[in-house]
């Protein structure tokens, strides 16, 4: 039963992320039933440390405080990505995995894990910002940056600031039970689980490549993606046999035909469904989909959500009379 939980911080930590671990583990809700954790925030780098928002904070533990504890999250914090941590706190955070002490961090927290070696052979997450830097840092690593969060346990990590809030309560409803997480998420005014992944808040469009002998084509599919499309076409259009233009296309683009254009139908359904209150049928339909149904299919495939929860997420409840 998770009942001893640290939260440990350097210097530089964001105060957001490290007021997600101390929201879901540090208040006092036995008014409600609720289990009381014993919760404290442990410092690696001295008793008062900076924070990127311009304030101090005073810890009153160091690193000992992490020798008892059930639980050791990571907030993120300023330049993680690049920095060096502190070898005795990499020696702390072994020796707790190797005891079977969960350790959990929030969004660039899991460098620290990476640098700890907690990370080699294990699914992560990270913020999509990062994982190709964490990738490259720590390729042993398994990245997966389309998730919120990945429960690896005993190491679990989250993506950005919000997925913080995701792994803290899937580790609640897994030691306490589902009744208490959605308790704290209530408290909280948080969706006790979140559908998808990272992969609907990813900025785009992706960024174009150099093109010199499909960019032409490439434009005009772009101005088209309402239509039944063929290589044959396609190739028609660019003057070449479909191999050779399939061929070029892939050396341009770096993937397919199908695939390209199944991308930029997906950006554009997206952008519909964020900016108008057309029916997803009708979306479905500018964007090349055909239908409601295959539109769903493959926004659930390439997304991890549905069309009607992508709309809601960024236009809010009200945006299901437009469905």
């Amino acid at each position: 039963m998770l009942t001893n939980v640290a939260a440990v911080v350097l210097d530089g930590v964001h105060p957001f992320e490290l007021g997600v671990v101390c929201e879901v583990f540090g208040l006092d809700r036995s008014d409600e039933g609720l289990p009381v954790y014993d919760f404290a925030v442990a410092s690696a780098e001295g008793p008062v440390l900076s924070t990127h928002a311009g304030y101090s904070i005073t810890a009153a533990h160091g690193l000992d405080r992490l020798e008892e504890a059930d639980l050791i999250t990571v907030p993120a914090g300023d330049s993680y990505v690049t920095r060096e941590f502190p070898p005795d706190l990499l020696d702390a955070l072994r020796r707790a995995a190797d005891r079977g002490t969960r350790v959990l961090s929030v969004c660039t927290g899991v460098f620290v894990l990476a640098a700890a070696g907690l990370l080699d052979g294990r699914r992560c997450a990270v913020h999509w910002r990062h994982a190709e830097e964490l990738k490259r840092r720590h390729p042993r690593a398994i990245v997966e940056p389309d998730v919120l969060y990945v429960d690896a346990d005993p190491v679990i990590t989250s993506a950005g600031t919000a997925a913080g809030i995701d792994a803290c309560l899937h580790l609640v409803r897994k030691e306490n039970g589902t009744e208490v997480a959605n308790a704290i998420a209530r408290r909280m005014i948080v969706p006790p689980h979140r559908d998808g992944g990272q992969a609907q808040y990813i900025e785009r469009p992706l960024p174009r490549t150099r093109c010199d002998t499909v960019g032409e084509v490439l434009a005009w599919m772009e101005r088209h993606l309402d239509r039944e499309l063929t290589v044959d076409q396609l190739a028609a259009r660019a003057h070449m046999s479909p191999r050779t233009f399939a061929r070029r296309f892939q050396q341009e683009t770096g993937t397919t035909p199908y695939r390209w254009l199944l991308r930029q139908r997906l950006l554009h359904a997206q952008e519909l469904l964020e900016a108008t209150d057309e029916t997803v049928d009708a979306i479905a339909g500018r964007a090349g989909f055909g239908n409601a149904a295959a539109l769903r299919h493959q926004f659930v495939r390439a997304l991890g959500t549905t069309p009607n929860a992508y709309r809601r997420t960024f236009r809010g409840p009200g945006a299901d009379s437009a469905a």
